[in-house]
């Protein structure tokens, strides 16, 4: 009797685990899709919403700051440039020990018109992370590079 309480309670305490875990890394999946789907869809307002504003951004190019990444990607935008489709996969996401800082990594494919209108598709190597403050999830860096091509 004493051993199958026990078990029990042991199996109750890993449910509540498994669940407490489930919703943040829930959040981040869909904050991720949310955040990924503006920049697809072109709409700078909402994607630029998701950055808090001293986040550093490590592109193929270099280093770069908010106000600097929204100027340039603002005139490519209204220089004919446009994200026409873009997909995650392999979404892998990591929490801080005190659950207020989150790292996501994934494969974002994306076919791109230039300002040329030549199209362009690529896949990138996106790691994103993110901070919670006054309840609320911002992201902080990113490293974004293109994916190696797969040898065959």
């Amino acid at each position: 009797m004493k051993l199958s309480t026990l078990y029990s309670c042991a199996l109750l305490l890993c449910g509540w685990s498994t669940l407490a875990n489930a919703g943040p890394k829930a959040d981040i999946s869909q904050l991720e899709s949310e955040f990924n789907a503006a920049y697809a869809a072109n709409d700078l307002d909402k994607y630029f919403g998701y950055y808090s504003d001293d986040a550093i951004l490590w592109f193929p190019e270099g280093r770069t700051d908010i106000p600097s990444y929204k100027k340039e990607w603002t005139e490519f935008i209204k220089s004919g440039g446009r994200i026409l489709a873009g997909t995650v996969s392999d979404l892998h996401v990591r929490f801080s020990p005190q659950g207020d800082t989150a790292i996501a990594s994934y494969l974002l494919h994306l076919k791109t018109q230039e300002t040329d209108k030549k199209v362009t598709d690529e896949v990138f190597q996106e790691t994103d992370v993110w901070f919670k403050a006054a309840e609320s999830w911002k992201i902080t860096h990113v490293h974004y590079s293109p994916a190696a091509t797969p040898h065959k």
